[in-house]
């Protein structure tokens, strides 16, 4: 059984907030973002960066990553990137 990987990702809107998906493609879905298509809360926000990424695996394990990501306060969330950043 050929099983897709789920990523977790983090796109920064033009007013410097941070949003919080999963997707088997993140190329993709960050695309589809960037052209308006997909998360409502994305749309007029542009310029839209991808600023982390981290494969989970799992669906299930992605929903989980995804819901503990967006408990984080913004200064966390902020912290995550600084780091994912230094290491790419």
């Amino acid at each position: 059984m050929n099983e897709r990987l789920w990523s977790l990702y983090l796109v920064r809107c033009h007013n410097n907030s941070l949003y919080t998906g999963i997707s088997t493609d993140v190329t993709r879905r960050f695309a589809q973002h960037q052209a308006g298509k997909g998360a409502k809360y994305l749309r007029g926000k542009s310029p839209l960066t991808l600023v982390y990424q981290q494969e989970i695996g799992s669906h299930s394990a992605a929903l989980q990553a995804e819901i503990v990501m967006k408990k984080q306060s913004k200064n966390k969330k902020e912290a995550i990137v600084l780091s994912y950043l230094a290491r790419c």
